[in-house]
């Protein structure tokens, strides 16, 4: 009677078995791909003669791709309605929505697009990305924390100086009535994909 045999596995294969550990692990670690959620907000704001006034866009759209452990392969995409700009001033803003601003109806909407982040510490990021608004393409750096978990939530700022865009240039130029500078802050809530 002969003995069942019995097979031991190879050299080869045993030390195969940590790699294909840590590529599943590394798998895990991949870049989520997350879209907005209802509850997130875009909004700017600036002074004119001395008035603080706030605007929003409520209908932005933005979807995201990104890894905390790799934000060097992040990407970012905000596309802006422009026509939904609201100051809660009727006057404003049909001003603001005319050809010295906005332009939207020559120019309906914005995009910010970012490819790659920059780790600052302590969950804070910078995207060096571009934002194209009334045909006119130009850098713009939006600093952000994230806060990770079932609703991850990115809340950011950034500054864009208007004139850089042509936004409220000609009889508007004047810095001393309307500062160059916009502060835009925003606070996205996402899901993933």
């Amino acid at each position: 009677m002969s003995k069942p045999s019995r097979r031991i596995p190879s050299v080869q294969r045993l030390l195969s078995l940590p790699l294909l550990l840590a590529s599943m692990a590394a798998g895990n670690a991949l870049a989520a791909d997350y879209e907005q959620v209802p509850g997130s907000a875009l909004t700017f704001a600036s002074q004119y003669q001395g008035e603080v006034f706030v605007g929003r866009f409520p209908d932005f759209k933005t979807t995201l791709s990104f890894d905390p452990a790799d934000p060097a392969a992040a990407r970012l995409d905000v596309v802006i309605p422009l026509a939904t700009a609201s100051t809660r001033n009727p006057e404003r803003d049909e001003t603001l929505l005319g050809s010295d601003f906005f332009a939207s109806a020559r120019f309906p909407q914005a995009r910010y697009t970012a490819t790659g982040f920059r780790a600052l510490g302590d969950d804070r990021y910078a995207a060096d990305g571009t934002l194209s608004l009334r045909g006119i393409s130009k850098p713009v750096t939006l600093t952000f924390t994230w806060t990770p978990g079932e609703r991850p939530v990115l809340a950011g700022k950034a500054t864009v100086k208007r004139l850089d865009f042509d936004v409220g240039a000609g009889d508007w130029a004047d810095t001393a009535d309307l500062p160059n500078e916009v502060a835009v802050s925003t606070k996205v809530f996402f899901q993933a994909k």
